[in-house]
């Protein structure tokens, strides 16, 4: 009998006992294509010969180190190297273990900042409705997805939603794709004026949201406007790429396609590979250079930020992203994917929408494909599309809820960097093969 506390009480998890590439082999010898680098982590695939040899040769020098005392060479290193790539203005990062805690230390920071600033008052945070940005209370709250807030709503801190830029759903058949970008972020604007244009500390938004809404990128000229907005009131843009950053979008970040640089930044999941626990939370100078000139300290911190060996992980794997040509494959590879995705689903009559950027994919299923109208929460197509794949041997990313948290199915996926043309055909035909298994979906 387990004593692991698993994620699904009821139903006991295949035991996984190896991986290599973009396969995990399970204890049966069964191979499963690893087709959501497990949710968008995987990026170098699995077995990496250099990140390997980097945790093992830092944890033989030195495993650990309390950042309460000392600073390390694999975190100076990483922090270099991230900034060197970064969107201009951020000056320093800030390392911690997964992206919740990524979050939890940007909203932390926002309000220190305003404190430290001289405006105490800035006390609010705005988000958009069917975001994800975490599983701690902070970043719980901070997202905008009802189902897994429902339950903690009595324990969460008030967090005000606006509409997602979502323009499968939101843009209207009079609109144009810039027209509707401008109209979703006056609602921003909207709402800084309604709480008050001195008391919002943040806005904090995907710039591709991932997992609540399958993979949806703001339309050009969005997040321009949404920057223009934040500093005519002072207002702190914290964009979320833990999910979406480090080279999944075809970009080390992914803001750079948006041509917009925040305030903060949140990365995690691809920035370890899998291969260590890490996320960062990096920020702008003024930001730092404030609590510099102030308190000169941060009041927050975790045990394990600045691991010395999940910091030697992180820089193998972005020297392997940058050094490797693997945002090339990205790109050749998302064209690839998406050729193929649009030539053998483009007309399926429960595919409404294909979208996504680079290496991040999703695909949303809906009953009726002219009015757009989703399944039925009952039905559950996300919860048995991800069975059926997993029995197809692949590995996707299905979710319920796509619209509200209750209406609407989605499939996401994000695959290693690494993927090959072959493997990007097999990724496809297993796809086709899990959603033929589903009598709602095999008109195919």
């Amino acid at each position: 009998m387990s004593h692991v506390f698993p994620r699904q009480i009821n139903a006991a998890p295949v035991k996984a006992v190896s991986s290599q590439g973009c396969y995990i082999t399970d204890e049966t010898g069964k191979r499963y294509f690893d087709g959501s680098g497990g949710a968008a982590v995987s990026c170098l695939g699995h077995g990496d010969a250099d990140v390997i040899r980097a945790i093992q040769e830092q944890t033989a020098q030195m495993a650990f180190a309390h950042t309460g005392f000392f600073t390390s060479d694999p975190a100076e290193d990483l922090a270099d190297l991230l900034i060197s790539q970064a969107p201009d203005g951020l000056d320093r990062v800030y390392f911690v273990s997964g992206g919740s805690e990524a979050v939890e230390a940007a909203i932390k920071l926002a309000r220190q900042y305003h404190i430290e600033n001289g405006e105490p008052q800035r006390r609010h945070l705005i988000a958009r409705r069917q975001s994800y940005h975490g599983n701690t209370l902070g970043a719980l709250a901070v997202g905008g997805n009802q189902w897994r807030r429902a339950q903690f709503e009595p324990i969460l801190v008030d967090v005000t939603h606006i509409a997602p830029c979502y323009e499968y759903v939101g843009r209207s058949d009079d609109e144009t794709p810039h027209e509707y970008g401008q109209r979703v972020a006056q609602e921003l604007e909207d709402e800084i004026l309604r709480l008050g244009p001195d008391t919002v500390m943040a806005f904090v938004a995907e710039p591709v949201v991932g997992a609540t809404m399958g993979v949806v990128p703001a339309v050009p000229g969005y997040f321009k406007r949404v920057r223009e907005i934040c500093d005519t009131y002072g207002v702190l843009l914290i964009l979320d790429e833990v999910m979406c950053g480090m080279g999944r979008t075809g970009h080390l970040f992914a803001c750079t396609a948006d041509d917009v640089s925040p305030d903060i930044l949140c990365i995690a999941k691809g920035l370890g590979a899998g291969y260590q626990p890490i996320g960062a939370m990096m920020c702008s100078k003024d930001i730092y250079d404030t609590l510099g000139q102030g308190s000169g300290f941060f009041q927050h911190g975790h045990t394990y930020m600045g691991h010395p060996v999940a910091c030697a992980a992180g820089k193998a794997v972005v020297s392997a992203i940058l050094n490797r040509g693997l945002l090339n494959n990205v790109h050749a590879r998302s064209e690839q994917l998406f050729g193929a995705l649009n030539s053998k689903f483009a007309q399926h009559p429960h595919i409404g929408d294909i979208r996504g950027r680079g290496l991040f994919v999703g695909l949303e299923f809906v009953e009726n494909r002219d009015t757009k109208r989703p399944f039925d929460p009952s039905v559950k197509i996300a919860a048995r599309l991800k069975k059926a794949a997993f029995d197809a041997g692949l590995i996707c990313y299905p979710m319920s809820g796509t619209r509200d948290g209750k209406h609407g199915d989605h499939l996401l996926l994000a695959p290693p960097f690494i993927l090959t043309e072959s493997e990007t055909d097999e990724l496809v035909a297993k796809l086709g093969d899990a959603m033929h298994a589903l009598p709602e979906l095999s008109d195919i």
